[in-house]
């Protein structure tokens, strides 16, 4: 072997590593897939879907109502859910109707569905304390969220990213807002 060789092969063996570190770093802070586990979120996300994930907006932007992320739960366990409540925001539910504040919170994403009364008070808040959520599946009645104590309110730091895409099943491929 030449030295000419050995050149070569450390260029082209150099240009691997490079793309796997890129990919490597791209999925540590930029990206993540995860599958939907449970029907929590339907009609608008089944069990058996998979969505990206983009874990570099609320960095720079803040979380806001209607988003819908994924979230730290119990260590091991992740959820996807809608953000209902913001930092500094009163919550509560009656007759299948969510108030903000008092105001009602028109949600387009929803069947009509019954689910329980709740209160804010429940959780033992008057409101949401700051860089804390309250979060929601779109399946009220069928919903592990934090209207449950177990779950509670989510702080920022256990939100892992923003769904942007749902890719799987391919024939329901759909730009998540």
């Amino acid at each position: 072997m030449d030295w000419l060789e050995i050149k070569e092969f450390f260029k082209d063996t150099f240009k691997y590593i490079l793309l796997v570190l890129f990919v490597l770093f791209l999925i540590m802070y930029v990206v993540n897939l995860t599958q939907v586990i449970g029907p929590s979120m339907s009609p608008n996300f089944n069990s058996g879907d998979i969505v990206i994930l983009e874990k570099v907006t609320y960095r720079f932007k803040n979380i806001e109502r209607g988003d819908v992320v994924s979230l730290n739960y119990a260590d091991t366990k992740y959820l996807i859910k809608r953000i209902i409540g913001l930092p500094g925001e009163y919550v509560k539910v009656q007759d299948n109707t969510v108030y903000i504040n008092d105001m009602i919170l028109e949600e387009h994403y929803l069947n009509d569905l019954e689910y329980n009364d709740f209160d804010l008070k429940d959780l033992g808040y008057e409101k949401i304390p700051d860089d804390y959520y309250l979060v929601m599946g779109d399946n009220r009645s069928n919903s592990l969220d934090s209207r449950d104590p177990k779950v509670g309110l989510i702080n920022k730091k256990d939100i892992i990213g923003k769904v942007r895409l749902r890719i799987w099943p391919i024939n329901k491929f759909k730009i998540v807002r």
